[in-house]
C-alpha cells in the first residue's frame, strides 16, 4: 500500500515561516529580468514564495524579496508587482478538493508482514509451549 504523498514545503521570504507550496504565492524573475506573479507555480525563472497576506508581501518587499530573486536592480518594478498582488488577493484562492478514502481493514495475512517476511504476532507467541532445558522433565 503506497504511503501518503509528501507535500512540498517552501519558506515565505516575508516572515520566514515554512508552509506547503500550495498555500504560498510564487513571485518569479523571468529570464528576461522582469518580476511577475506566478500563481500556477510553473513559470520559467527564479522564484520566491510569499504568503497571501499584504503585510507579509510588504515585509518581503522591504527585506529579502529582491535578494532572493537576485534582482537588486529591479526595485522600480515593486509598485506594479504590489498592484498585481492586490488583484490576486481579490480573487479567492483555488480550492483543491481533498480525496476522502474510506478506511479499509487490512487482510490478516498482511498485518504481521514486514520486508523480511512474516513475523510472529503476540498471539502466536502466547500459544507456544515454554521451552524446558533438555534432560529435565516435569
Amino acid at each position: 500500500m503506497p504511503g501518503a504523498r509528501r507535500t512540498p514545503q517552501r519558506t515565505c521570504v516575508g516572515c520566514g515561516e515554512v508552509q506547503g507550496k500550495r498555500e504560498l504565492v510564487r513571485i518569479v524573475r523571468t529570464p528576461d529580468g522582469q518580476l511577475a506573479l506566478d500563481p500556477s507555480g510553473k513559470r520559467n525563472g527564479r522564484g520566491a514564495y510569499v504568503h497571501r497576506d499584504p503585510a507579509c508581501f510588504e515585509r518581503a518587499c522591504r527585506g529579502r524579496l529582491l535578494r532572493a530573486l537576485r534582482a537588486e536592480g529591479n526595485s522600480a518594478e515593486l509598485p506594479a508587482l504590489g498592484a498585481a498582488f492586490a488583484e490576486l488577493l481579490a480573487v479567492p484562492a483555488a480550492h483543491r478538493p481533498t480525496v476522502h478514502r474510506a478506511a479499509v481493514p487490512l487482510p490478516e495475512h498482511l498485518i504481521a508482514r514486514n520486508r523480511r517476511g512474516p513475523t510472529r504476532t503476540p498471539q502466536r507467541r502466547a500459544e507456544r509451549a515454554p521451552l524446558d532445558p533438555p534432560g529435565q522433565g516435569s
